[in-house]
């Protein structure tokens, strides 16, 4: 059994696979909205706007959740770790 070593800050060592999980969040909403010539078309239409329109409207949302998601997964990939207090109490 190995033990990784903790890293010179002394926080443990971050989890590879969630921080490439965050990456993957980050890049859906990318991909998502690059190919303009896919989306850009009229219909079908959504309470009397072009696909164009609500299609892009709709990945602001999404941008927002999956953003907050990869936040939640990048905390959960490296913990928090206080601040270590010196002989004064100070921060």
């Amino acid at each position: 059994m190995s033990h990784q070593p903790d890293s010179q800050d002394g926080a443990p060592p971050a989890n590879r696979p969630l921080q490439v999980l965050a990456g993957v969040l980050l890049a859906i909403p990318c991909l998502a909205l690059i190919p303009v010539g896919w989306y850009s078309r009229r219909s079908p239409e959504l309470g009397g706007f072009p696909f164009f329109v609500w299609y892009q409207m709709l990945w602001v949302f999404l941008c927002a959740g999956f953003t907050y998601s990869a936040y939640v997964v990048v905390k959960r990939a490296r913990p928090h770790r206080p601040m270590a207090r010196n002989e004064r109490g100070d921060a």
